[in-house]
C-alpha cells in the first residue's frame, strides 16, 4: 500500500484561488462596465449602416429622421440626428459620427472610449 506524501501534493492553495477570483472579479466588472457602451455603438453603426443601404438617394432630413426613428427602438442615446455628418460620394448617400464615451469604472476612475463609424460610400 502506497500513502502520498503531503509535501508532493497538487493543486491550488487557498490563497492561489483568492488571488484567481480577484482577477477574475476586475475582469468581470470591466466588462460589466464596457460590454453596454460597446453594444451602444453597435446599434448605432448598425443603425447608418441599414439607413445607407435602404436609403442611397435619401437628403440629409430624410437620413435624420429614419436615424432618429431607429435610435428611439434601438435605445440609443449617445448619438443624435444632428451629430450625424452627412455627405455624397457619387449618388450614395455617405453617414459618419464620432464620440467620445466616459465610462466610470469605481470611485473617481473612469475610462474613455473614443467611437467612430462611417456607412456608404466605397
Amino acid at each position: 500500500m502506497r500513502r502520498s506524501n503531503p509535501s508532493r501534493q497538487q493543486g491550488l492553495s487557498l490563497i492561489v484561488l483568492i488571488l484567481v477570483l480577484a482577477a477574475v472579479a476586475v475582469v468581470a466588472l470591466f466588462a460589466m462596465k464596457i460590454v453596454p457602451s460597446f453594444l451602444e455603438f453597435r446599434s448605432a453603426k448598425g443603425a447608418i449602416e441599414a439607413i445607407a443601404r435602404e436609403q442611397p438617394a435619401a437628403t440629409p432630413n430624410d437620413v435624420r429622421r429614419a436615424f432618429d426613428a431607429r435610435s428611439t427602438i434601438d435605445d440609443i442615446n449617445s448619438v443624435k440626428p444632428n451629430d450625424l455628418e452627412i455627405g455624397r460620394d457619387g449618388n450614395v448617400v455617405t453617414i459618419a459620427f464620432a464620440y467620445r464615451k466616459e465610462v466610470p469604472l469605481f470611485s473617481n476612475v473612469g475610462l474613455y472610449i473614443d467611437y467612430a463609424a462611417r456607412a456608404g460610400g466605397q
